[in-house]
């Protein structure tokens, strides 16, 4: 399967972001030259056509007999027609309020608004507007005719003047295209730069994944080079700062675990020979106890009893420090997984307690004084903390091999549960004084993974507790290549 790292799916996300960003101004930038432009064009065109009907009107009208007949208006207005040129305007006029001259224009109806009309009356002033008609736009120009040299008295004269304003759409409609092609080679333009940022962006974050994962692989040593004074230079300063501390905390915690580990490797090395020499005393002291006064009696079999609790504890720490040094090896060999069992609780006389459902003929490769190790704490242990009868049951599912252990006692306190393995821990914490070493349980859980399995405890749904060990059937060769 290929491997995703986070900085490609952060890479995607900062070029996306760019180019949105692009996109988002280059929209922004062609709509408000869209916007100017056109406003621009139009205020434009309605300038040029203001002044030239105004320069119109004034060569015309002071030829025009006050008060005009509708003949003197008809002819005013064509008069204005035909000075219009190439804008090619239709014009109208009216006088004191009276009805316009042409009504209509030759193609059409007028687009000369009666708001037009009114505002151009009331204001005194030329007005104009801007409205769409038979889909074309259209601009509608009302200026009054007032008398020279009078204060711009009002005549009573009003001129409307009407364009298209195709032209100009299609110069706007030019300026749209314009503005539409120059985004698309902006977008493909910003994902060079949006590439380039987030490869400055990601490079640094990129060293910090991978001296990270140097790390977590055990290289405490790692360290990043510092360049530049922004976040991420900060961010570099304070991970080599983390690692500088990490390695010394590791160097710190591996100085006393090897001095604990030596201690107790050294201590139990030590008692071995007192301890051998006690064991051969008080052999010696058991057989005459039965002749001895009952007070001396008793203490001589108290003191056999402590010896052999104190020999089987120097055992299991030693047992311990081979696995925490590494040294614990397996010698593996094809044995009768029935057979195994069997012989494992006929050496400590657990027969008539214990019941066992072995499936014959299951031959597997383990390493069986370690099996009987297992075999015999788990038993040990529910025999000692749970309720007789023991079960016993061995079967081989999924490729795997599964013993459980099973008692009938009240089952495991669930809050230590997930403490049962752990090294002298104590589910009672007011049993100061136990038969077993507090070892058994952790030392069986360490030969089942130097087999490459698994063990588990949990309660029954019937009452009582079970220990599962689970084993691959190749784990007697993969014990042997690791």
């Amino acid at each position: 399967m290929a491997r995703v790292f986070p900085s490609q799916s952060l890479r995607a996300r900062l070029v996306t972001a760019f180019l949105a960003v692009s996109a988002l101004s280059a929209l922004i930038t062609a709509a408000l030259t869209f916007r100017e432009g056109r406003e621009a064009i139009l205020q434009r065109t309605q300038a040029t056509a203001v002044h030239d009907l105004r320069a119109q009107i004034d060569s015309l009208a002071p030829d025009l007999p006050f008060p005009p007949r509708t003949q003197d208006l008809q002819n005013f207005a064509l008069q204005l027609d035909r000075a219009g040129g190439s804008r090619n305007w239709h014009t109208s006029v009216s006088y004191q309020d009276g009805p316009a001259v042409p009504e209509h224009p030759p193609d059409g109806r007028s687009v000369v608004t009666d708001a037009l009309r009114t505002a151009v009356r009331r204001q005194n002033a030329p007005q104009f507007q801007r409205v769409d008609s038979g889909g074309r736009p259209w601009l509608a120009i009302g200026m009054p005719v007032t008398f020279a040299g009078s204060g711009h008295k009002p005549s009573g004269l009003d001129v409307y003047a009407e364009f298209s304003l195709n032209d100009e759409r299609g110069d706007i409609d030019s300026l749209v295209t314009a503005a539409q092609s120059g985004v698309a080679p902006a977008l493909a333009l910003a994902v060079v730069p949006a590439l380039f940022a987030a490869r400055r962006v990601l490079r640094p974050v990129r060293r910090l994944r991978q001296a990270a994962e140097k790390i977590t692989s055990g290289a405490l040593d790692t360290r990043l080079p510092v360049t530049g004074h922004d976040e991420l230079a900060d961010l570099t300063r304070t991970f080599n700062v983390m690692a500088a501390s990490l390695e010394k905390d590791d160097r710190e915690l591996r100085r006393m675990e090897a001095n604990a580990r030596r201690f107790a490797a050294d201590v139990s090395h030590e008692l071995r020979t007192p301890l051998a020499a006690m064991s051969a005393v008080t052999g010696v002291l058991d057989e005459d106890a039965d002749r001895l006064p009952s007070d001396t009696a008793d203490a001589v079999r108290l003191i056999s009893s402590e010896t052999t609790k104190l020999t089987r504890l120097v055992a299991d720490l030693m047992e311990v420090s081979r696995f925490d040094a590494g040294a614990a090896a397996l010698h593996t060999d094809e044995v009768d997984l029935a057979v195994t069992v069997r012989k494992s609780l006929q050496a400590r006389g657990w027969e008539d307690r214990v019941t066992a459902d072995l499936p014959p003929g299951v031959r597997v490769r383990l390493d069986p004084r370690r099996m009987d190790v297992v075999i015999a704490n788990l038993v040990g242990n529910a025999l000692r903390h749970g309720g007789a009868p023991v079960h016993v049951l061995a079967r081989v599912a999924d490729d795997r091999l599964l013993i459980d252990v099973e008692d009938n006692g009240p089952g495991i306190d669930p809050d230590a549960l997930p403490h049962v393995f752990d090294r002298f821990y104590k589910a009672d914490a007011a049993r100061t004084r136990s038969e077993g070493s507090g070892l058994g349980l952790a030392i069986a859980r360490e030969n089942v993974l130097l087999h490459h399995g698994t063990l588990t405890a949990a309660n029954r749904p019937g009452g009582g507790a079970v220990f599962t060990v689970s084993l691959p059937l190749t784990a007697g060769e993969a014990g042997e290549e690791s």
